[in-house]
């Protein structure tokens, strides 16, 4: 058999980085905070500037039908909603960048939504400690803990999505300079 799928791949090496060469071009992208029992989502604007908040979609109970669970179904037709030509899971990685099992559960996660929403491709983003920065500033700005985990799990997607279309924008203007992009590049 030939090379792995580029899906095969992302889930072999754990975190994308946004690449020119599979960059599918203009269009909205969809941001996707997995948790036990919520799951937060983003959208962005058609050029991949400004990440907004959607909703929050129930986590189904663990199933082995051979039909998706109600919330990759919910989260993929949000994708065919918005004509989403990306979807971004984030993958909570450890504080020392390891795979623990949040990161095992969002990974399977993104797979099963893959399955779902193909062939618009599912990257997994490495997103550290953001339900906890979405948590803290939505704290700050006066918003009561009290019904505020909705609002939560999706200031954590946009956080998500986000940080991917920064360093997508940053990635694209350094190819564009002729010069090979670096992390944290914001030129």
């Amino acid at each position: 058999m030939g090379e792995p799928a580029e899906s095969e791949r992302s889930a072999q090496r754990g975190a994308d980085r946004p690449d020119p060469a599979t960059d599918p071009g203009r269009g909205r992208r969809i941001g996707v905070d997995v948790g036990s029992v919520r799951i937060g989502v983003a959208a962005c604007d058609p050029d991949g500037i400004l990440a907004t908040p959607v909703e929050t979609v129930p986590r189904a109970k663990s199933s082995r039908r051979s039909a998706p669970a109600p919330d990759i179904e919910r989260i993929a037709e949000i994708v065919r909603e918005y004509e989403a030509v990306e979807v971004i899971v984030g993958l909570p990685r450890t504080l020392r960048g390891e795979k623990g099992t949040a990161a095992t559960l969002a990974s399977a996660f993104a797979e099963r939504l893959r399955a779902a929403v193909g062939p618009v491709p599912v990257r997994l983003s490495d997103e550290r400690l953001t339900t906890v920065s979405a948590a803290r500033a939505l704290r700050d700005s006066g918003v009561r803990a009290r019904g505020q985990r909705q609002v939560i799990d999706q200031a954590a997607a946009v956080s998500i999505l986000q940080g991917w279309l920064d360093e997508r924008s940053a990635v694209l203007r350094s190819v564009e300079a002729g010069r090979p992009a670096s992390p944290g590049d914001d030129a």
